[in-house]
């Protein structure tokens, strides 16, 4: 009797176990399924939110182009005889066909969510609508909406990086003249999973630690500031690639952070610059990086280079670009006022060095508003092959200044060897700054 209730009660023993065992496996499978479930749904809300911002992102561009289209098309019925001469000196009949057909391919292909045809399009008549939008005239190198560029040059082919626009996250396109430009596509094809597809900026771009890294500004999903990521290329092309958990710099507590701009030291120290904050309560920052760029350099922190201070930026200074054109001499350049407006403009800032103290070289912009070109901004100094610097912004064409209008790229020379950096304008023979 005693083995048979000792049995009964290994048996039970056993029987609870088991089903111990049972409900572990049944909860652990419910937590993966759970996981998995919720996994799937963070890649639904991604990808509604990634389609929503590509689409809004296609209207908008679409608008623009037609926008554009219809000026082009109406510009005989807008301007007087005199006018119309002086607009299209030089320029065919056939010029302006081509121009307005690719337009309106593009728009087509826009209409069909054909983002890579839409590029080739406007590649392919990138040189006649520059042509007609001012062309050598003012420095019109890309007529097609490109705003915030960075310039690099690496062997002999230049390449340029923007924020988003159809071409995808961050914009690229190649030149070997600086004046012929051709798309090559999307230089950041993934974003990380913290960030929000849709809302990337502001790009710059250098070769550090032997590979190239690509700073840019995002939307962190579920949270309003604005932030740095980087990521990482083995050549300037891309794609760039990053595998980020979480920015690089934010600055919560002041507004958040945008608009990185690299910077290498004589020496081969590498810099990120960038800029905090909204309408007037920017300020312009500079902190040290590993030497691979793509961390913040252990025990350092910001320092702070630059505050609004001049009437003419009207609270605001962005954008930023440090340049060093000799050794020990180091200018700052910065966009300031309100970049929906043709009061956009560029101003200068000498420095002590990479981590400051600067200090405004002028009252006045160095490039501001005139000469077929509104609202200049965004702006990037490098050095050609011959040594000779160059400066590459956007602007509004006169006449479709403010947002959705496109902001097209311009290169221009600009003078370093004076005490105040000079840009060339091209319908002037004195070399004064522009504005």
């Amino acid at each position: 009797m005693l083995v048979l209730c000792a049995l009964v009660l290994a048996a039970a023993v056993w029987t609870d176990v088991q089903a111990r065992r049972g409900a572990r496996t049944e909860q652990s499978d419910l937590a993966a399924a759970d996981a998995r479930l919720s996994a799937l749904r963070h890649e639904v809300a991604s990808t509604t939110r990634a389609d929503a911002a590509m689409r809004a992102k296609r209207d908008l561009l679409g608008a623009a182009l037609a926008t554009t289209l219809g000026q082009l098309a109406t510009t005989n019925a807008s301007l007087d005889s005199t006018q119309v001469h002086a607009y299209l000196q030089g320029v065919s009949i056939s010029t302006l066909q081509t121009c307005l057909g690719g337009i309106q391919k593009a728009l087509s292909d826009i209409n069909d969510a054909n983002n890579a045809q839409t590029a080739k399009d406007l590649d392919a008549v990138s040189g006649p609508c520059a042509q007609l939008a001012g062309g050598a005239s003012t420095g019109l190198v890309y007529p097609f909406d490109f705003p915030d560029p960075d310039v690099i040059l690496a062997g002999s082919t230049y390449f340029a990086y923007a924020t988003n626009s159809v071409a995808g996250n961050i914009q690229i396109i190649e030149s070997g003249d600086l004046v012929h430009w051709t798309a090559v596509g999307n230089a950041l094809p993934h974003l990380p999973a913290w960030a929000a597809a849709g809302y990337t900026w502001a790009p710059g771009v250098a070769r550090i630690g032997g590979q190239y890294d690509l700073y840019y500004a995002v939307d962190p999903i579920d949270d309003t500031n604005e932030c740095i990521s980087v990521a990482t290329a083995s050549q300037p092309q891309g794609p760039f690639h990053d595998t980020s958990s979480g920015p690089l710099e934010c600055q919560n507590s002041l507004g958040g952070s945008i608009d990185p701009s690299p910077f290498l030291d004589a020496d081969g120290t590498p810099y990120l610059v960038w800029k905090s904050g909204g309408p007037r309560s920017s300020r312009i920052w500079s902190e040290q990086l590993t030497p691979s760029g793509t961390q913040l350099a252990p025990g350092t922190g910001p320092s702070q280079l630059l505050v609004p201070d001049q009437a003419w930026e009207d609270g605001t200074v962005e954008a930023p670009d440090l340049v060093e054109p000799a050794r020990g001499r180091y200018d700052l350049f910065f966009s300031g006022n309100d970049w929906d407006s043709a009061d956009y403009a560029v101003g200068a800032a000498t420095c002590r060095g990479p981590l400051g103290p600067c200090a405004d070289a002028t009252p006045e912009p160095i490039l501001a508003s005139g000469n077929g070109v509104a609202g200049p901004g965004g702006e990037s100094v490098f050095a050609d092959a011959s040594g000779a610097f160059h400066i590459a912004f956007h602007a509004w064409i006169p006449g479709a200044v403010g947002f959705p209008n496109s902001r097209d790229l311009y290169v221009l020379p600009i003078d370093l060897s004076g005490a105040v950096p000079t840009v060339r304008d091209p319908a002037r023979s004195t070399g004064s700054p522009s504005g």
